[in-house]
């Protein structure tokens, strides 16, 4: 009786086991999960409950939605290859943050059902790709036509998937492609400056993309200041790519915004829209920075980017400019900035500015002071409330180690600078070293980019170098600028704006007026 047993307890055994690895049981699951628990997804799983709300908060631009089900063997053999891409665009160390949300859905999970009916899934799995809101309260059938929501039919592989990506947003992303490092880890280190050519075209198409997002040229006040930025960008921008995407815009301005009243609709089947225009190419936004990335997601970059951009722009004017330049700056930032406390502050100091600047020296010089009043203002709250970059904390620019002959005398209260070697360091610092070629020191950028880089940033710093499809339009707008070279595209653009009285009359020497930003103020304070 007792050998009875044992052989019917051995038996029940084996039929248990053999249960628990049955193809596509749950437990076979649990224990594949389990020998990789510390993998930690890059992927981001949502459900019924949290779907829209992710979707509605997230900062990405693009998102791709994977529908599939844990039991589907195929679905756990494509996990891998959609976690290769996952972990470029998703978590702390993502390699290009803020570019692609990478989600899934389970779809065997019996609260998610109804949600995946809402997109018609009748395979495992389907991938799905739009803008993240566009997702909010979506869905998808077969037979919609018009829907900003696509299925992606090229996946089965990481390497299928991530070509699919590039192809959609015009980038060149690649599954090796490493995190780039905080680049100021030696402060005294002048060459990394040189880096900062990408992060200057980054801001100019992020700032680009805020005005289009908040539709803010609305008025022929705004549109006025976007046209003095773009002229200032057409002349001045340290990038070639970015100097040719504004000068395309500042010559179709008036088909684009006429009276000051912008098409931003890309939905409404027209072709001439703001939209359309990439102000720094299609490769540009990347979704990060290099010498501007902080070592947190919500540090630096953007901002730190776009004081770069102001910094490189003034080295670059020459006298005559000076004042336009701080006008253009002023404004743009008055209107276009949407941090309102840095705005108002920023808005406060260009109006503190009583004589018109002469001199270029003049420009460099009351921006370098007005960074550094910035900096201390928001090192007195990042200190207070423990928000700033613990390895960027702000500081007085530039340090000793970088400049010491920019210093007369300094106490921990107060700096005697000596100006004229402030001013020669800040035009070696943004002009020469940021066209410089770069050392490698083993960051991951291609030899292609930076032959690519080289050859946009080759420019005399000193030279007035201007895409000339906007020579015309520029040479109109102020005889500061010049008599300018005009070839390129003068057959298709050229013939419209010599008969066209409109445009001679509002883009006139009247808008160069020195006093400009001050004598418009109220105007300005009415308007908003």
């Amino acid at each position: 009786m007792a050998l009875i047993h044992l052989f019917l307890f051995v038996g029940l055994v084996s039929l248990e086991a053999a249960a628990s690895f049955s193809p596509g049981s749950r437990s076979i699951l649990r224990d594949i999960g389990s020998n990789n628990s510390d993998q930690k997804d890059n992927a981001l799983e949502l459900n019924a409950t949290n779907f829209d709300s992710v979707f509605q908060d997230s900062p990405a631009k693009y998102a791709v939605l994977e529908f599939f089900a844990h039991w589907c063997p195929a679905c756990r053999n494509y996990k891998p290859h959609y976690e290769k891409v996952a972990r470029l665009f998703n978590g702390a160390d993502a390699v290009h943050p803020g570019v692609v949300l990478m989600t899934r859905v389970d779809c065997a999970i019996k609260m998610n059902v109804k949600l995946c009916d809402k997109f018609s899934i009748n395979h495992y799995p389907m991938l799905f790709w739009a803008p993240p809101k566009k997702f909010v309260g979506g869905s998808w059938g077969p037979k919609q036509e018009k829907s900003e929501i696509s299925v992606v039919d090229e996946w089965r592989t990481a390497d299928l998937l991530l070509n699919w990506i590039n192809k959609q947003i015009g980038s060149s992303y690649g599954l090796d492609d490493q995190k780039f490092g905080n680049l100021l880890t030696n402060i005294s280190d002048q060459e990394q400056i040189s880096q900062a050519i990408f992060d200057i075209e980054e801001a100019t198409e992020e700032a680009f993309d805020i005005i289009l997002s908040h539709k803010a040229i609305k008025s022929s006040e705004t549109s006025a200041s976007f046209i003095r930025f773009l002229q200032l960008l057409v002349a001045h921008h340290p990038s070639r790519r970015c100097r040719t995407g504004s000068a395309e815009i500042l010559v179709n301005f008036d088909d684009l915004c006429p009276s000051g009243e912008c098409s931003y609709d890309q939905e409404s089947g027209g072709k001439d829209t703001l939209r359309n225009f990439h102000i720094c190419g299609k490769d540009v936004p990347r979704g990060y920075y290099r010498f501007c990335r902080g070592s947190k997601n919500e540090t630096r970059g953007f901002s730190c980017g776009l004081w770069v951009l102001m910094h490189s722009l003034s080295v670059r004017i020459k006298d005559g400019e000076s004042q336009f330049a701080f006008t253009a700056i002023c404004e743009f930032i008055n209107n276009f900035f949407m941090c309102d406390d840095c705005r108002r502050h920023f808005h406060d100091m260009c109006l503190s500015v009583k004589t018109p600047f002469k001199k270029a020296r003049d420009i460099v010089l009351w921006l370098w002071s007005t960074h550094n009043k910035v900096n201390e203002r928001l090192k007195k709250d990042e200190d207070s409330l423990g928000t700033g970059d613990p390895k960027f904390p702000k500081m007085i620019w530039p340090p000793k180690k970088l400049c010491p002959s920019c210093y007369l005398s300094s106490t921990e209260k107060n700096i005697d600078w000596d100006h004229d070697e402030v001013y020669k360091f800040l035009k070696k610092y943004y002009g020469q070293k940021l066209v410089s070629v770069y050392k490698k020191n083993g960051d991951s950028v291609s030899k292609e980019e930076v032959v690519a880089a080289a050859e946009e940033m080759a420019v005399p710093t000193n030279a007035l170098v201007v895409p000339v499809g906007a020579a015309l339009a520029i040479a109109l707008a102020s005889c500061a600028f010049g008599a300018l070279a005009c070839y390129w595209r003068t057959q298709q653009k050229n013939r419209k704006y010599y008969h066209n009285p409109h445009y001679l009359k509002r883009y006139n020497s009247n808008y160069m007026v020195m006093n400009t930003f001050s004598n418009t103020e109220s105007e300005r304070e009415k308007e908003r």
